[in-house]
């Protein structure tokens, strides 16, 4: 039996029960198992679940390897049903790993930089006092799909809140925002360029030093996005000036020596 056909037997018994076997290569046995028996009653396959499945499949996440039982809890290992959801908690116990108020620190584990900032604002300081206007990750980003808000898309989550008919109206928040990611996505924009131009330089050396400057130019971009989780935009400019400053410069070494 070849290993396709073995692999979709598995999957095909998984909720018959009895099948318990050791985690093999693909991304996630959960998605797998749950994505072959979208037909099967219960609440689990409402339209909202298999959407959720969905956004998991073409997600970074997905594409990283990074299965269900990273947020979710579970045994990734087995098929059998009972077993392969014990200990597992729904989004609605206070004490779920994906419950709104605990989600941060769930994605915290892999996101450390957004987290370690995202603790520092006043958004966090809601959100873990019982304020349902505190976001959370998935407010800007989306359950599973690992979503980045354009700028224009920022803007219009920013004014749910602050917009000028709203309880805590900030005037000029929303268009500050769109303007700091708009030049965030411009400079990161700039280093892939930088980066293209590095690959083409024969000069090991030279190609080796330019590489080392492009690190230097991408450390401040990194910065920047993790500020942008504190929402003080004061700490965000004043990192991505200093990216834009190195990653000009390295655009006119290359141009002028990485021929």
């Amino acid at each position: 039996m070849n290993t396709t056909r073995s692999l979709f037997l598995e999957v095909a018994l998984c909720f018959v029960g009895g099948i318990t076997v050791a985690a093999q290569s693909q991304s996630s046995r959960c998605a797998d198992c749950h994505i072959a028996n979208q037909d099967a009653t219960g609440p689990i396959w409402s339209s909202k679940s298999v959407r959720h499945l969905q956004d998991w499949d073409y997600s970074k996440h997905s594409r990283s390897k990074v299965g269900c039982e990273k947020c979710h809890g579970g045994n990734p290992a087995t098929f059998e049903k009972n077993l392969a959801h014990q200990n597992m908690l729904p989004p609605s116990s206070p004490a779920s790993p994906v419950a709104r108020v605990n989600l941060p620190k769930t994605c915290g584990t892999c996101h450390t930089g957004p987290f370690v900032s995202f603790q520092k604002s006043h958004h966090y300081t809601l959100l873990t006092g019982g304020d349902d206007r505190g976001p959370t990750c998935s407010t800007c980003h989306g359950e599973v799909a690992a979503q980045l808000l354009s700028p224009v898309g920022l803007a219009n989550q920013c004014s749910q809140c602050h917009g000028p008919d709203k309880p805590v109206a900030r005037p000029g928040r929303a268009s500050e925002a769109m303007l700091m990611m708009t030049e965030v996505r411009e400079v990161r924009h700039r280093l892939t360029e930088a980066q293209d131009m590095i690959r083409r330089v024969k000069d090991r050396a030279a190609r080796t030093r330019f590489e080392e400057q492009w690190k230097q130019a991408e450390v401040p971009i990194i910065e920047a996005a993790n500020a942008g989780h504190e929402f003080v935009f004061d700490n965000l400019k004043e990192r991505l000036d200093r990216a834009r400053q190195r990653t000009d410069a390295l655009l006119d070494a290359l141009v002028s020596g990485g021929r």
